[in-house]
């Protein structure tokens, strides 16, 4: 939650979609980073104990806690310019942003925490005016997860390579010790799989080869 929470400008409006107990508004609000924001839940039961603890916190005039589908939480009058969203997979990310594509006309920042496709999600920001301005991998209870910070662009289309796609622009450059785990570990998964594969299947091994090239030349 820190590292999501220090992307957050000061004084930001802030919406949090599939919130986990308000804990992420809770902690900026409480720390006067922000002084109004949205925890948005789909579910009923995380949508109450969300609200639970804001009224705990006597937050209830800073977060409003939504029961709403995506981005279907924020409202024009909350002049939300910051999103998060955060533990998903980057399809579902994706999607959630495609669904709420009409929410983010006056968004100035998104934060997003994605645990895999993050090439995916990376495609959508690129095709939807949406640059990347920053990213972070984290290694949490053995799972790997990126954080892309994305902003508006005015450009139409901003160009990623296939690589930057797949590895991040910011990512494969640093090439932190956490990122060559990550894709050490889908090196080794990937060797597997061809040692397993008939020669038969050209295609298939083919499509494998090409994969272990990329990572092999992204880890040097």
């Amino acid at each position: 939650m820190k590292a999501v929470a220090d992307y957050v400008d000061k004084g930001a409006r802030l919406a949090d979609i599939g919130s986990d107990h308000a804990y992420l508004p809770t902690y900026l609000v409480q720390k006067n980073e922000v002084v109004f924001a949205v925890a948005g839940e789909v579910v009923k039961g995380p949508f109450e104990i969300a609200k639970n603890h804001v009224a705990q916190a006597n937050l209830k005039e800073n977060i409003q806690v939504r029961l709403a589908n995506g981005l279907a939480a924020i409202e024009n009058v909350d002049k939300i310019d910051t999103i998060v969203i955060a533990g998903m997979g980057g399809i579902l990310i994706s999607e959630i942003l495609e669904a709420g594509k009409g929410k983010l006309n006056s968004v100035k920042r998104l934060i997003l925490q994605a645990n895999n496709h993050e090439d995916t999600l990376r495609q959508w920001l690129t095709e939807h005016q949406f640059v990347i301005k920053a990213e972070q991998i984290l290694l949490e209870a053995g799972k790997f997860y990126e954080i892309i910070v994305a902003e508006p662009t005015t450009n139409e289309h901003p160009v990623l390579s296939a690589n930057d796609l797949l590895f991040g622009p910011f990512l494969s450059k640093e090439k932190s010790v956490i990122f060559q785990q990550k894709w050490q570990k889908e090196l080794n998964t990937l060797n597997k799989i061809i040692d397993r594969l008939p020669d038969e299947q050209t295609e298939k091994r083919e499509e494998v080869l090409t994969e272990i090239a990329k990572i092999k030349e992204v880890l040097q």
